[in-house]
């Protein structure tokens, strides 16, 4: 008989009664290769065949058992048949279907291509579908037959629709197929949330505990299945974390104006990262700015910890919340943070003791005002501290009962600068009522009474900490720069109103000068805007001020202004008994001083002047107003700088005559508070030159350190071996101070990214033991927030590649050492990577860049030049697959998310992390195992270990795609969950990708 389609054939197979082997035979007869059986729709036709009566025929669903073990028919087709039956009320039908799933439902596999691995996957979904409505459509059963007095039969059926869903769900291959699938058809998923809540309804009236246990068993894996990757990760068992630590020393100490969003950004990273519990995570946040106020040095830093502390931290507290789950969750863990704080009785009485008050009494009232503690636990607490305070050392003596503490004044200072701002811009915040007696409010007068008291005992530096811990300093310097501005010039004053508007001119200059030198210049200038006439001082600070890393040419046309304004201004100078202030343009004093400064100097070299005819020019420069000496002094920092050791001696005793306050009666308001201010900005000029030229200059003192993290090096000593002192004590100590912070920068600043980064790699290389290289990754982290742009491209771009293509140094990649450079790598790879679309920190802005390789030219754009890192892996790789450049590979070979994605490849950080994931992959795929290739396994595990839910756009999206059947090879990394993190799921071709590779597991 010749056989015209498939149905006929079975149907002879029945008739003549063959045997399951004998019917696989014939049918290889009757159907030559060509279409597979799959194609055929061989399982449907054979189900459709045994399901026409009221029970199976028992020798066609043999035959569909022989092509299922034989791997005629794939378990897709299988699923997809079984899932198109749905007359639930033949139990005989049901029961058959369920026992031939029962054949394979925990062991599905695939091998073809990535199609028909994305075709099991819908398949899957589909019989899992089909599980539930027969699951409901059996649930039913049994309660009629209750009812009807009959409950074994429906119940029998129950169970087995359980127990096949149980272990269909069991498998956690099975659910990251259908993770797959619930990606691809959004719908059918929804189709299962309904059956299974309407599953629950029927469920929830069902007698029998052990069968409504299992039901929900099922529905609790069914739901999870959306959730496959969320972190559940074990709660470390340790109190201290040396990264939060100093993230927030690092911020306190070197970045208060900066937005308190990156901060809280990067503080949830490295909480997600290192798995860490809030209420451990929020007290290491406060312990961190004990220590930080504790240790700060007197004066403007310490004004500036209790602000970051009372009113930054405070703040990023509550951006915090917003991250937690729920706010009555976050004030119970803030709540059990204080807690764990109050135990810490010798570091708090340690507080009260530099703040000369209750410290804790102040914070916990300013967590209440922000709403991260309740009434009841602010009370609680304080009476626990309380009790503590009466055992604590006597925390007042006669000397500093009257003074008053810090955070008082700071809290009051910040709706001081409120106000200020409030106002609109120029003189108007005279009638700010918190600035001055309402009498003067609209008199020059007046505001000069308020800017004098602004400039005596700690005012300004209360006012400018509470702006920069607000993110208001900005705001607030535009406030003295337009009253700046406002005073350069005037027309037809009297001699008093000159002399006020001098003094307006000069105060406003030398606070801002301040503010540049405490919080860098950054907070001056404003945003570049076409047209817009740019203000005297912001000129001024940009071409003349001397900074730390800003060189000045004492040549630049900035410093030669109009030749006939400098005559007058030398004139004027030498020839006047005092400065005279009267229609005087003091903008173009400040800009022509230097000019007549070296007409000064070279006069006086030549023998034209004598010492006392500089001694009353210099007198002239500083007697009136202190911005012209501060000119003055700007300018001949610079040029010194270009002098020879011996030409030197008088510019500096120049500087030293400008530098010291004159001892005159005929001097205006507020002398003494503004040579203390001038003192000081020349100081932090004069400081690197005078390092450099061994000379000393007393400046008038105010009592206190102004420059208390200067000068920290040691001197004649390596700076590679201060480096490798200071990171060792650090590592010993378990935790990084401000001075070392600071150490490290200058570290930084001097010997280069590229240096900075290796040398540390170098240190961390050498640790043997496991817990001592865990904690140096914690501090490194944390020390690489210094600029961890840059160590980030230097890291991956510079020397990962190095250690990996050179055998000669694969052994400094054994475990522990090894492990723990992996676990580093990922971290600076994801902080830069969240944080590289957003702005710099202000200390990493001034810091040079010459040192750091092009990126474009390392890693060419055209793939049809060779890069070095590939000529670097083509100079290790014996099997020439053909890794010299990336244009021999074929385009699959390195095809990855980011591409699809159409990220912006310019970008260095996304050129480095494409070529690193290009390296890893050769890596993986080569035929030299050893410990880089461990490495290789590490660097992907703690990749997949910082995965956050949702986030797979992150680092992963630059693997090639062919990586992750590479990586499943590796036993460690052969896991159904690790393919679907390490995959870009949004993806179909990802979705492809992780469906054959979790297939074929």
């Amino acid at each position: 008989m010749k056989v015209v389609n498939l149905k006929q054939a079975i149907l002879q197979a029945w008739k003549e009664r063959w045997s399951d082997y004998q019917w696989a035979i014939n049918m290889k007869k009757f159907f030559p290769k060509g279409a597979t059986w799959d194609i055929l729709n061989l399982a449907e036709a054979l189900l459709e065949q045994a399901m026409i009566g009221p029970s199976p025929n028992p020798l066609i669903l043999s035959y569909l058992k022989y092509a299922i073990s034989s791997q005629m028919v794939s378990y897709s087709s299988v699923l997809s048949a079984i899932s198109k039956f749905d007359d639930f009320s033949r139990d005989l039908c049901v029961q058959a279907l369920l026992d031939i799933m029962d054949m394979f439902c925990d062991r599905l596999s695939c091998h073809g291509k990535a199609e028909e691995c994305i075709g099991l996957c819908r398949a899957l979904l589909s019989a899992l579908h089909w599980l539930l409505r027969c699951t409901a459509a059996s649930a039913e059963r049994l309660q009629e037959g209750l009812e009807a007095g009959t409950p074994a039969a429906g119940e029998k059926q129950l169970a087995m629709c359980l127990q096949r869903l149980e272990k269909t769900l069991g498998s956690t291959k099975n659910r990251a197929l259908l993770h797959i699938a619930k990606l691809e058809e959004a719908s059918s998923w929804t189709a299962i949330e309904h059956s299974l809540l309407k599953l629950g309804e029927i469920l929830a009236n069902l007698s029998n505990p052990q069968l409504r246990s299992q039901a929900e068993q099922c529905g609790t894996l069914i739901r999870s299945i959306p959730m496959m990757l969320a972190v559940h990760s074990e709660q470390p068992n340790k109190t201290g974390f040396p990264t939060v630590h100093a993230l927030v020393l690092l911020e306190g100490t070197m970045n208060l104006t900066g937005e308190t969003q990156p901060l809280v950004e990067q503080l949830m990273m490295v909480k997600r990262m290192q798995h860490i519990p809030t209420p451990l995570f929020v007290l290491e946040i406060w312990k961190a700015c004990l220590v930080g106020l504790i240790e700060s040095p007197e004066g403007t830093e310490e004004l500036k910890w209790t602000a970051f502390t009372f009113l930054k931290i405070p703040q990023v507290l509550v951006k915090l919340k917003k991250y937690s789950h729920g706010d009555k969750d976050f004030t119970e863990d803030v709540n059990c943070a204080f807690e764990f704080l109050l135990k810490l009785t010798p570091l708090l009485d340690k507080a009260d003791q530099r703040c000369n008050c209750d410290f804790t009494d102040f914070l916990l009232q300013e967590c209440r005002k922000q709403g991260l503690l309740s009434e009841a636990s602010v009370n609680n607490l304080m009476t626990k501290r309380a009790a503590d305070r009466e055992h604590a050392p006597q925390q007042k003596s006669g000397e500093n009962a009257n003074i008053q503490p810090n955070p008082g004044l700071i809290l009051r200072a910040e709706p001081t600068v409120t106000n200020i701002l409030k106002c609109s811009s120029g003189l108007d915040f005279l009638s700010c009522p918190q600035t001055m007696d309402a009498d003067h409010s609209k008199s020059p007068e007046g505001l000069l009474g308020v800017l004098g008291h602004m400039l005596s005992g700690k005012s300004l530096d209360l006012l400018l900490a509470a702006a920069a811990a607000t993110g208001k300093l900005k705001s607030f310097a535009r406030k003295f720069i337009n009253l700046n501005e406002f005073t350069t010039h005037g027309s037809e004053e009297s001699t008093k109103s000159a002399s006020v508007r001098a003094l307006l001119f000069d105060i406003s200059f030398l606070m801002l000068c301040h503010v540049a030198q405490t919080y860098g210049s950054e907070v001056i200038l404003s945003e570049s805007s076409t047209g817009a006439e740019v203000p005297f001082f912001e000129t001024w600070i940009q071409t003349c001020m001397p900074e730390e890393g800003k060189i000045l040419n004492p040549d630049h046309p900035c410093f030669r202004p109009d030749s006939t304004k400098v005559e007058s201004l030398v004139a004027l100078l030498n020839n006047s008994s005092e400065m005279k202030l009267v229609q005087m343009n003091w903008h173009e004093a400040c800009l022509s001083i230097s000019a007549a400064i070296l007409e000064i100097l070279n006069a006086w070299e030549n023998g034209v002047l004598a010492f006392e005819s500089i001694q009353k020019i210099t007198d002239n420069i500083k007697g009136k107003v202190c911005s012209l000496a501060v000119c003055a002094v700007a300018w001949l920092v610079a040029h010194v700088r270009m002098l020879g050791l011996d030409e030197r001696e008088k510019s500096l005793q120049m500087i030293r005559q400008l530098a010291g306050p004159l001892y005159s009666e005929n001097t205006l308001q507020f002398y003494n508070e503004r040579v203390v201010i001038m003192s000081s900005i020349l100081e932090h000029m004069c400081a690197d030159v005078l390092q450099q030229t061994a000379t000393q200059i007393k400046f008038p003192s105010t009592g206190m350190d102004t420059m208390p993290y200067w000068n920290l090096l040691p001197p004649k000593r390596p700076i590679k071996e201060v480096l490798t002192d200071i990171f060792a004590k650090v590592l010993e100590k378990g935790w990084v101070d401000s001075r070392s912070i600071h150490i490290f920068d200058t570290l930084l600043h001097m010997g280069g990214v590229y240096w900075f980064c290796n040398n540390l790699i170098k240190e961390l290389l050498k640790e043997t033991r496991k817990e001592h290289t865990l904690r140096a990754v914690e501090l490194l982290y944390s020390i690489f927030y210094l600029d961890m742009q840059q160590v980030t491209l230097v890291l991956l771009g510079h020397i990962l590649p190095g250690l990996l293509t050179d055998s000669s140094k694969w052994h400094s990649l054994m475990d522990p050492p090894g492990t723990a450079l992996a676990k580093l790598a990922v971290w600076c790879a994801l902080s830069s990577y969240s944080s590289h679309k957003g702005q710099a920190s202000s200390h990493q802005k001034k810091r040079h860049r010459e040192d750091i390789e092009d990126y474009i030219s390392l890693f060419p754009l055209d793939d049809m030049q060779p890069s070095k890192l590939m000529r670097l892996l083509s100079s290790n790789e014996e099997d020439a697959n053909i890794l010299s450049s990336p244009a021999d590979r074929s385009m699959s070979s390195s095809l990855s998310a980011s591409q699809l994605h159409t990220v912006n490849m310019r970008d260095p950080l996304n050129r480095v992390l494409a070529n690193l994931f290009l390296l890893i992959s050769s890596i993986l795929g080569s035929r030299t195992a050893g410990p880089h290739t461990q490495f290789v396994q590490w660097f992907m595990e703690e990749c997949v270990d910082c995965l956050e839910q949702g986030s797979r756009g992150s680092i992963l999206q630059f693997m090639p795609f062919t990586t992750v059947s590479e990586l499943v090879k590796v036993s460690a990394m052969s896991s159904p969950k690790v393919v679907l993190a390490i995959t870009d799921l949004s993806l179909p071709l990802g979705r492809q990708v992780a469906a054959k590779a979790i297939a074929a597991l």
